[in-house]
């Protein structure tokens, strides 16, 4: 793929996120026994490349909170309450790259900080690179897939309660994956 990200004549090239082909989603345990699965839809931002070298890349992603979806109202309704998310003080999730290194032919590490209520923890994402292609207006595209996990106490949201059974309602680890399409911005 790196052939296909080629920089303009000033050296660097613009990708946009395609809002419309691309989501965050979230894994975490529920008691102890099952995984619950949400998304957010509202994922925005883009990639700047200095040279046609992914490893060169600055990345900005920004998720609007209020889009999350987990197929259940009530749930969402909680998670978008100070007890989770906290959406009123805490409208949106920002990563910002600060490094980018290949790790193999199509494999990445983007290493960055991640804010999630107002905390920033440096994280590390596992990137694939998906490819290139023409979409059929004559735009170039490009899609990444990202999988980080994180302790989402890191990140204050310490909400739980604690089952009969010694268990507790909501598991720590988050699994979070990145399904990312951009499109080349006009130069």
């Amino acid at each position: 793929m790196t052939a296909t990200l080629q920089a303009t004549e000033t050296g660097t090239s613009t990708w946009r996120i395609d809002p419309a082909h691309s989501l965050a989603e979230f894994g975490v345990r529920h008691l102890m026994i099952s995984t619950v699965k949400g998304r957010f839809t509202d994922v925005q931002g883009n990639l700047r490349l200095a040279a046609d070298d992914p490893t060169t890349g600055q990345v900005e992603v920004t998720i609007g909170v209020e889009s999350i979806d987990t197929g259940v109202a009530d749930r969402d309704k909680h998670l978008r309450s100070a007890d989770f998310f906290d959406v009123e003080r805490f409208p949106s999730i920002g990563f910002k790259s600060r490094s980018v290194t290949r790790v193999g032919e199509n494999e990445l590490k983007v290493t960055g900080e991640l804010t999630l209520r107002d905390v920033t923890r440096e994280v590390t994402l596992a990137v694939e690179e998906l490819g290139s292609a023409r979409d059929p207006w004559g735009g170039e595209r490009i899609g990444f897939s990202a999988r980080v996990r994180i302790n989402r106490k890191d990140f204050g949201l310490t909400w739980n309660q604690v089952l009969e059974t010694g268990g507790v309602v909501v598991g720590e680890d988050v699994k979070i994956v990145l399904e990312i399409q951009l499109v080349r911005e006009s130069e």
